[in-house]
């Protein structure tokens, strides 16, 4: 996905949900904080979004925007409607995300889920593609090991979960510095 796609995904999204604002919470989210991110972290075509005003129209932007939808076919990259409980999130997010607001948006406002905030949730659910994410986002320096440990603090989760996830940032971060060597 690119910028211009998640641009247009905010102000469809919007449309369809008759709301002006929507929360980004997939991996393109990361979008917002690096428009032109690495091509690595905008392999999906799926923006996952959330109506902010209205989450129970979420169901109405699948149907209309989402996977093998007409828009779908149409553009090439489809829209996802999410209720915020889909992530799992570190404490205070929604003080930390990124306005997407430009004329493609059309007065429309999507807020993406900052960088650290969504690489601490990728972790969570610690499927080999969302590793692999945080990965690149490690690797790229758009994260910072030390935050992304304080935002995994932050996490609801238990504390088997919590070391985990640590212990991978730890591992991760001393992998990428030896292979820079």
């Amino acid at each position: 996905m690119t910028f211009d796609q998640l641009q247009h995904a905010i102000r469809a999204a919007c449309g369809v949900a008759e709301d002006t604002e929507v929360i980004v919470l997939g991996s393109q989210a990361i979008l917002g904080s690096f428009p032109n991110a690495h091509h690595e972290l905008r392999q999906s075509i799926e923006a996952d979004v959330v109506p902010k005003n209205f989450p129970d129209r979420a169901d109405l932007i699948d149907a209309s925007l989402g996977e093998l939808s007409q828009f779908h076919h149409t553009h090439d990259f489809y829209v996802h409607g999410l209720q915020i409980e889909a992530a799992t999130l570190p404490e205070g997010w929604a003080n930390r995300t990124v306005k997407v607001e430009t004329p493609a948006t059309d007065g429309k406002i999507g807020w993406c889920i900052e960088g650290h905030d969504l690489a601490a949730s990728k972790l969570v659910a610690f499927r080999e593609k969302d590793r692999e994410f945080v990965r690149v986002l490690m690797r790229e320096n758009y994260v910072d090991s030390n935050m992304l440990k304080t935002r995994i603090q932050e996490l609801p989760v238990n504390d088997e979960c919590r070391e985990r996830l640590l212990k991978w940032v730890d591992l991760t971060h001393i992998d990428l510095d030896s292979s820079k060597t």
